[in-house]
């Protein structure tokens, strides 16, 4: 074998012998320029890697260099240093230039593929945070009402970017947007868990949690089998309404079945644990008002007189039963037989309205054997042995409800970890195919061996065909900085040199930067890309804070994070226990007799608009930095509650120190004052005569996140439970608290009066105080 190269070599050798003494008449030197051109070439027009590229180019210098050499002293018997030299040093500042041009295209060449990578894997998570973000929103609002206010939300985060544009637009709307329509022929369904409440009072939070996202998760699939859709919960109430968004024939029978199977569920539960809990359901049919109010904490509510009179239907009722008025009896053409329901001796409303009521008789109760056998026997040994909570967990566990935002993690297969391979790449290859230096890199990397064998080939070929032959040498390129001031300034040889220096530096020092940009190398091709990146980046950008707005208004921030985004496995449910949370419940009771449903003003729709702008000023107050730390649980009719000291590092929630507890407790009173200053202020510019009525508690609570499609942030423990009572037995105008309240806002510097002993529900004879809030006392002491 190297015999056989050894002889090809010497034949080639002697095939170039001849070819030179073939083209001696030819001018060799006037060849220069050729062989410069091939080493721009091969640096800045072929796809080779930069080593590849240096080797070629030597080698094309080195085989003129030597066919030069050779013919100078073979053919011509002389030799002259000073030429083979000069050439020398042409090679090389060629080999250096396109060196240097290689190494930037390179740079530029890397950089624009790792934009467009980036740009891909953001565009891959863009369309999985729109997917998870429809879902959200979906989840929590209707289709017809979510696209409104998707559309809204872009319109103002575009105009977000120009901040003098957006004040004046906010100067200019004078009214918050209003997003409800009415629905006639429908039917409400209102159920509370009987006995839940003493039960949840020896639960651990993960117990609460899990007893509670069962339960509703439960409730959910039987919604959904009966078309009915969850509206909200209420602590351990639940309400649903059939006939929403689209009209169905069957919305009173769907509801009434819908009850029945609710409380066949839980009986169920009881015969299994041993624990007594019962349910309580109420159903009346009518038209409502659905949409949203305020500006954050989006929740989809309805509001009538229909809903009023389906709620004390709930509350008039009887455990275990389903108890529906006249007009659902109408809506079921005699689908179930009925008993008298005496609802009005139960319950003040009904007894008001003079309301007729009946009692649901379940089919299923007639075949009592049949139903003995289909529930599953009380597990009496563990019943003797765990607490009541215990049972329940265990038993609710085994239905196997479905976590809180399982829904969003759907993306059909596309993780980070896979962002870079199969589709992604072809389609990055098709972004970069164009452009003819990626091309030829790819195919250069792919396949080297291949594409150096084939050019040299050729090269040897054109080498051979084209040989150059003896001129005069003459200088091929020359550059030359600062022309002008070399040979036409009249100063010595070193204040020249001085003065290029000065010059050249100070140019190139201005110039990289301040315009470091226009010395990227880069194609048209390249340009388009990174143009284009840049505005999937923007859109990308007003993406997220899309995302980010939205499930910030159905989660609180801390809490959101650990549920939607890259890698959220969600595999526990959300439960946090806290030692020291300020609740506070803020109604407008007079607004129920403000709303009425006439011709005048849209069957209760301008109503709802005025009561939109009261709950959206309040939520304003949110924005500010004074009420940071206070959140916003959700709106109950015209009730507003919130919290303060949910918040904070995780883990670090219980390890505040008292002065910053008490603050909180302090900040949630200054809340209360603002919300009714807020409500004076509506009050003159719409001549009404509204009144706040406040609620204040503070101490341990639970918080958590229940429900699989349709997700809901609450907190729960009896300090939520006394507040609420602080605000359903106070005065109007005024903002009662209880003992143990009193006593830190006291220490605080707020004055508070006693109320004395007031009777509580559940809780028996509290003492409880007002909070002054006279604004110039307050002013006085600093605190407003």
């Amino acid at each position: 074998t190297y015999i056989n190269v050894l002889e090809l070599t010497l034949k080639a050798l002697l095939l170039l012998l001849r070819c030179l003494k073939m083209t001696e008449p030819l001018l060799l030197l006037f060849q220069v320029p050729f062989f410069l051109f091939i080493i721009f070439t091969v640096y800045t027009m072929l796809p080779f890697q930069l080593r590849y590229a240096v080797v070629l180019s030597v080698i094309s210098s080195l085989s003129y260099i030597l066919v030069l050499t050779l013919h100078l002293t073979v053919f011509s018997h002389e030799s002259t240093p000073s030429l083979l030299l000069s050439n020398v040093v042409v090679f090389l500042c060629g080999s250096v230039v396109g060196a240097f041009h290689k190494v930037l295209m390179e740079k530029t060449l890397r950089q624009t593929f790792q934009d467009t990578l980036r740009c891909l894997s953001m565009r891959m998570k863009l369309e999985i945070e729109k997917r998870q973000q429809e879902n959200l929103l979906q989840s929590v609002l209707p289709v017809y009402i979510s696209m409104k206010m998707k559309l809204a939300i872009m319109e103002r985060l575009q105009d977000c970017k120009d901040k003098e544009e957006q004040q004046r637009l906010v100067k200019d709307n004078n009214f918050h947007s209003l997003y409800v329509k009415r629905h006639e022929n429908v039917s409400i369904l209102y159920a509370d868990i009987v006995g839940f409440t003493q039960l949840a009072s020896d639960c651990s939070p993960k117990e609460l949690v899990i007893m509670l996202n069962e339960l509703f998760g439960k409730f959910d699939q039987i919604a959904k089998e009966n078309e009915c859709m969850r509206i909200k919960i209420l602590g351990d109430c639940y309400y649903c309404v059939s006939g929403l968004p689209v009209s169905l024939p069957k919305h009173a029978k769907n509801c009434v079945k819908m009850g029945l199977d609710m409380c066949e569920a839980i009986k169920q539960v009881r015969e299994a644990t041993g624990v007594d809990i019962n349910m309580r359901v109420g159903v009346h049919s009518g038209n409502v008002l659905c949409g949203v109010i305020g500006l954050r904490k989006w929740q989809f509510d309805v509001w009538s007189h229909d809903v009023t009179l389906a709620n004390h239907m709930e509350s008039g009722g009887l455990p275990g039963r389903v108890h529906i008025t006249e007009a659902t009896l109408k809506h079921l053409n005699k689908a179930y037989e009925v008993e008298e329901g005496n609802g009005h001796l139960r319950d003040a409303y009904l007894k008001e309205l003079n309301v007729q009521t009946y009692l649901v008789i379940d089919p299923r109760s007639k075949d009592q054997s049949l139903n003995n056998r289909s529930v599953p026997k009380p597990r009496v040994n563990d019943g003797l042995k765990m607490r009541a909570s215990v049972r329940m967990t265990r038993y609710l566990e085994s239905w196997g409800a479905v976590k809180p935002f399982a829904h969003l993690q759907s993306r059909d297969g596309f993780t980070t970890d896979t962002m870079v391979n199969g589709k992604t790449l072809i389609v990055l290859f098709r972004f970069t195919w164009s452009s003819s230096v990626a091309t030829a890199t790819i195919l250069c990397q792919s396949r080297p061996k291949q594409t150096v064998r084939c050019f040299c080939k050729c090269y040897v070929i054109h080498s051979l065909i084209v040989i150059p032959s003896l001129s005069q040498y003459s200088v091929y390129s020359c550059i030359l900085s600062l022309i002008a001031c070399g040979v036409f300034l009249r100063v010595s040889f070193e204040l020249k040199v001085l003065f290029l220096a000065v010059a050249s530096t100070t140019y190139y020092i201005i110039i990289l930067s301040t315009k470091r940009e226009l010395f990227m190398s880069c194609f048209r091709q390249d340009f388009l890309l990174k143009n284009k990146n840049h505005t999937e980046q923007d859109e990308i950008e007003t993406r997220e804070n899309l995302n980010r707005l939205l499930l910030e208004n159905v989660l609180p921030a801390h809490v959101a994070a650990l549920f939607v985004g890259e890698n959220k496995k969600n595999e526990d449910l959300y439960y946090k226990s806290y030692d020291c949370v300020c609740v506070m419940f803020a109604s407008v009771p007079d607004f129920k007799e403000f709303y009425t449903e006439c011709d005048i003003n849209k069957e209760g729709l301008e109503c709802l608009r005025l009561l939109n702008e009261i709950i959206a000023d309040f939520d304003e107050l949110l924005s500010k930095p004074k009420f940071s730390g206070v959140e916003k649980i959700k709106t109950i009719g015209s009730t507003y509650m919130a919290a303060a000291g949910l918040s904070g590092a995780p883990g670090q929630e219980n390890n505040q120190d008292k002065e910053r507890q008490q603050a909180q407790i302090g900040n949630m009173v200054e809340f209360a004052i603002a919300l009714i200053g807020k409500l004076d202020g509506i009050n003159r510019h719409s001549f009404n005569s509204f009144r706040l009525r406040v609620g204040i508690n503070h101490g341990p609570v639970i918080a958590g996140v229940i429900g699989a499609r349709k997700p809901q942030y609450d907190i729960w423990g009896n300090t939520v439970n006394v507040a609420s009572r602080m605000e359903s037995t106070g005065e109007l105008g005024k903002i009662q608290v209880t003992e143990e309240t009193s006593d830190v806002l006291q220490k605080l510097g707020y004055s508070c009066e006693c109320r004395g002993l007031i009777s509580v529900k559940g809780k028996g004879e509290l003492k409880t105080f007002f909070v002054c809030t006279d604004m110039s006392k307050q002013q006085g002491m600093g605190l407003s």
